[in-house]
């Protein structure tokens, strides 16, 4: 199993990095995402919502299974190439000072047939980075 976990106090309201975090098309902020968006038929936001990323070398189709803004928002991949057995990801915003703690914790395996324990190595490596770049810019774009 492998738990990704990145942390980050951006100085801005829990409301706005929220905001800004759910929104799939900040997730192009990522080094490795060229597309994010809503679903084709999909409800904009709220729980049943599903969301498409693309990247170099991979796409995603996650689900958001609960939705509590500004507090938290859970999503999870149903679909993806390469085969990930993600168990879900969770994003929790606290007011702290005049800033918000983000914390983003995502636990997943590879499947033996799509590269197990070798993928998971260059996964997780790649997830963490890409992670850490998106709350930088949400960081960027919101901060005085």
């Amino acid at each position: 199993m492998v738990n990704i976990h990145v942390e980050r106090v951006i100085d801005a309201s829990p409301q706005r990095v929220f905001d800004w975090l759910a929104d799939p098309a900040r997730l192009t902020t990522a080094p490795l995402v060229l597309k994010a968006d809503w679903a084709q038929g999909s409800a904009a936001q709220g729980v049943g919502a599903v969301r498409e990323v693309w990247g170099t070398g991979m796409w995603f189709r996650e689900e958001i299974t609960a939705y509590d803004p500004p507090k938290s928002y859970s999503y999870r991949i149903t679909r993806s190439l390469p085969v990930f057995d993600h168990d879900g990801g969770t994003l929790t915003f606290t007011p702290t000072g005049d800033g918000t703690h983000v914390d983003w914790l995502s636990s997943y395996t590879h499947p033996a047939r799509a590269g197990g324990k070798a993928m998971e190595a260059i996964s997780s490596r790649l997830l963490l980075w890409n992670f850490g770049a998106i709350l930088t810019s949400c960081g960027k774009d919101l901060e005085p």
